[in-house]
């Protein structure tokens, strides 16, 4: 068996021999028959001398082969070189005979030393790279074109002329000064979600993975997993930032201040999950660019960092259905547009029920509802939607305009009736509750160094509640509105790789409006506060990595017309790198906020949103002042991550009424501070496709007070230990959260019985918030699954379960005294029961 195979080989390898030595052995052909034919098959012209070509003869190549390999064939061959010159001329050289070259020095514009291992690039794919003396050559070609580059220069183009070989280039290259790329924690809590060096988290919803209830990234539920934030009714409006209320939160979409966040009364986000690409949370140490706001920052942005294709998806839930488009009008213009609306007008899903029954708990709705007990009958008509447009278009290579509208509203009709004692009594309540919004920015990039940003925007906001009644004929209307407009300016000067300054100038204007009015009896009340303020704002970065140093301060300085006062706000924002696994942060800002919302009484606006905007008046409605330092530390290697901040805030010019008090306080308006002084914890591990946290929060809160009688007491946004945890398992397109939730109760404050005739009741409390509510625990879960058809066109199927042990978590209790039996009564809200939804995505 082996020798045939053995020779079986040698036959081969004789025959292929035999016929390489026939080719070279083949007929001779003089040397100009052969280029001539070559002219005329490839269609080019050579150049060249007799007296290098005579009596020259040669086997021809074959026909067969390309222009460039018969060129090397007759290269090798014979003692010419040939050189080919676009595939149209080709110069015949005797090979001892020197080419024409290009030659050239490249050096620093600013030191004018020469830059060695420079590259460059020819339009032949040919590359070079100069020497220690930043020298470079190669051979002339017809189109002497070529790129030069270099790390840390800016690419320079070259058209070089018909200059001698002994005349060199001198090549200038000027300096690439550009920001070193901050280094980011990654896959914090879960993918897409991130802790920039600033302190600051950073989400990307399209890179999204998933947390325990949610399917879709939903940018005010997803921040309420940061430990520090939370909300104690379970509501995107009412979001709770290390103590603060939620109107102390600035909340920006595309540079709009937002005055409403939530659709449903505060259940569902205004915020199209499916739009945004980037949303930056500040707990501390925002930017001086960011004003108007004591507590954190949301600045949501759906401006791509990239180009991006043509996009088309639809979803629907069992709360709401959406769309989403974008296109490409040119390579300089897109458009973008989205639109979700409630599907409540065509389905009652279990989700809208559960969702119902916990907004309209304790309302006046309700109270109707439960005062009446013959021929009750109720109609409502609830439902809402948002829609936003972008238009981006670019103005040749500087310039760039923008422009953003949003429109968010939701509506609410009631209308009850009843028959007691042959008595027909009815109401027909509305509620209007809608916020639009516009900004039009223009930037332009002067050089690579220099960069400007002005933006005019525009927020309405508007809260209307009207009640009609049969008895008394009698019509209530309440209104709220806010026109927040203005423009702002921002320079950017990047000094050099490591270093920036940011400066610039904002004016802001807020109008707002409440009203009430009444029939039988008859009441009219409009009042309308303006407030125009100014401020100058600079800040500098130092950013090394290398050394691991990140270092930002900046101030902003206040003016207010109305008041002719100033006020200075320093930030600070300072990270260091121990070692490329410890880090250390310290954070610090002082800040304040012209605008709140308040409550007058707790009926207001049907007791659903009753929270009113307000702007302060400098006596009885101080301007808030915060003040806020805190020190992190951040471990993270070998897929384990830990993170420890201590903090301490304190927020001044508070007042009674924009706390929610339902106790002695109620009807009370004093100004006070309060001071919270806490730890977030948060222990994180990944193994392969598991992600799981752990996290906990300690507060102690407390009011102060100093013309009450009780001067201090516990805060009624006080949760005093807070312990969340979530197991995530995510595999290609699968994924799957497992999580709970445990708070210590909420303060309350009982009634004093001792002090009470139960005959003749008159509520009187012990001291404010003396006690707590029960403990508050929750267990969720999550699951989604994509898949793509062969056509490109992507699925997702999404389900959650809210509470899936149904537990009955109390979240706010207070007493009242009974219309209908004379005595103290304890009114008790809960949070959502079992709470399932269902979602699925198309897109193209």
């Amino acid at each position: 068996m082996f020798l045939p195979k053995q020779f079986h080989f040698l036959f081969f390898l004789f025959f292929l021999v035999l016929n390489i030595f026939a080719q070279d052995k083949g007929k001779l052909v003089p040397f100009k028959k052969i280029i001539i034919d070559i002219e005329k098959q490839h269609e080019v012209s050579f150049n060249y001398t007799e007296e290098n070509i005579a009596g020259l003869e040669l086997n021809p190549p074959k026909k067969s082969l390309s222009l460039e390999q018969k060129l090397e064939y007759l290269a090798k061959k014979t003692h010419l070189s040939f050189e080919n010159i676009g595939n149209k001329f080709i110069n015949i050289y005797k090979k001892d005979t020197e080419s024409p070259i290009i030659c050239g020095y490249v050096f620093s514009n600013t030191d004018k030393k020469p830059i060695e291992n420079a590259n460059i690039s020819l339009l032949n794919k040919t590359q070079v790279s100069t020497d220690s003396d930043g020298y470079f050559e190669f051979k002339k070609d017809i189109k002497n074109i070529f790129l030069i580059s270099h790390v840390g220069f800016i690419t320079k183009r070259i058209v070089a002329g018909n200059q001698d070989s002994k005349n060199c280039l001198k090549i200038a290259l000027e300096p690439e000064i550009t920001e070193l790329q901050e280094i980011k924690a990654n896959a914090i809590l879960a993918s897409g979600i991130s802790k920039n060096n600033d302190g600051s988290f950073e989400i990307k919803p399209k890179k999204f993975g998933i947390l325990p209830g949610l399917i879709e990234p939903d940018a005010l539920q997803t921040m309420q997993q940061i430990p520090g934030v939370n909300s104690l009714d379970e509501s995107v409006s009412s979001i709770n930032v290390r103590g603060g209320t939620h109107d102390q939160n600035l909340f920006l979409w595309n540079g709009i201040r937002m005055f409403q966040t939530g659709h449903f009364f505060g259940l569902i986000s205004v915020f199209n999950p499916n739009l945004a690409h980037t949303i930056s949370i500040y707990k501390n140490g925002s930017s001086a660019f960011y004003g108007e706001s004591v507590s954190s920052v949301v600045a949501i942005s759906s401006t791509p960092e990239t180009a991006e294709k043509n996009a088309v998806s639809a979803g629907i839930n069992m709360i709401n259905a959406d769309v989403y488009a974008k296109y490409n009008l040119s390579k300089k213009s897109y458009i973008e547009i989205s639109a979700r609306k409630s599907i409540t007008d065509f389905v009652e899903t279990p989700t809208y029920k559960e969702y119902f029954n916990k907004v309209f708990q304790n309302t006046t709705i309700t109270d109707f509802s439960q005062n009446q007990n013959v021929d009750y009958q109720s109609d409502k008509k609830f439902g809402f939607y948002d829609a936003t447009l972008k238009y981006a278009q670019k103005i040749g290579r500087k310039d760039q305009i923008v422009l953003d509208l949003i429109t968010i509203k939701d509506n609410l009709e009631v209308f009850q009736s009843a028959t007691v004692y042959d008595i027909n009594r009815s109401e027909n309540n509305v509620l209007r509750q809608q916020n639009y919004g516009g900004n039009l920015s223009w930037k332009r990039n002067w050089n690579n160094s220099h960069t400007t940003k002005i933006n005019v925007y525009n927020s309405a906001y508007e809260l209307l509640a009207n009640q009609r009644t049969t008895i008394g004929n009698q019509i209530v209307i309440q209104e709220n509105t806010v026109n927040n407009n203005g423009i702002n300016l921002e320079n950017n000067h990047i000094i050099n790789a490591k270093f920036s300054v940011n400066d610039g100038y904002q004016f802001n204007e807020i109008g707002v409006t409440n009203l009430e009015q009444v029939t039988n009896p008859d009441f009219y009340r409009k009042v309308k506060d303006v407030l125009r303020t100014h401020a100058l704002i600079v800040e500098g970065k130092y950013n090394d990595t290398i050394s691991r140093i990140y270092f930002k301060a900046g101030t902003r300085i206040n003016y207010i017309e109305k008041f002719q006062k100033y006020s200075i706000e320093p930030r600070i924002q300072f990270n260091y790198g121990i070692s490329k696994s410890l880090n250390i942060e310290l954070l610090g800002e002082l800040k304040s906020q012209n605008s709140q919302q308040i409550i007058d009484l707790q009926k207001d606006y049907f007791g659903i949103e009753k929270r009113r905007w307000i702007v302060a008046n400098n006596t009885t409605i101080p301007i808030q002042k915060s003040k806020q330092i805190s020190l992190n530390i951040f471990y993270q290697k070998n897929d384990w991550l830990f993170d420890v901040e201590n903090f301490y805030k304190k927020v001044s010019g508070i007042i009674t009424s924009s706390q929610g008090f339902q106790n002695q306080l109620e009807f009370v308006r004093i100004a006070g501070d309060y001071e919270v002084l806490g730890t977030e914890f948060l222990i994180q591990k990944k193994m392969n496709h598991f992600l799981t946290w752990l996290s906990y929060t300690y507060n102690k809160n407390n009011y102060h007070f100093a013309d009450y009688e009780y001067p201090r007491f516990p805060n009624n946004f006080e949760l005093t230990h807070t312990l969340s945890w979530a197991g995530i398992y995510e595999k290609n397109n699968f994924k799957i959260a497992l999580g709970t939730k445990w708070s210590s109760g909420r303060p309350k404050t009982s009634p004093d019985v001792s002090q009470i005739d139960l005959s003749d009741p008159v509520l009187v409390y012990n001291k404010p918030n003396n006690t707590n509510l029960h403990i508050f625990s929750q267990v969720n879960i999550s699951s989604t699954y994509k898949w793509e058809t062969s056509n490109g066109i992507q699925y997702k199927l999404g389900i959650s379960i809210l509470n899936i042990l149904n537990r009955k978590n109390e979240i706010s209790e207070y007493y009242r005294i009974s219309s209908l039996t004379n005595s103290i009564e304890e009114v008790e809200t809960f949070s959502l029961q079992r709470t399932p939804n269902l979602s699925f995505r198309v897109s193209l």
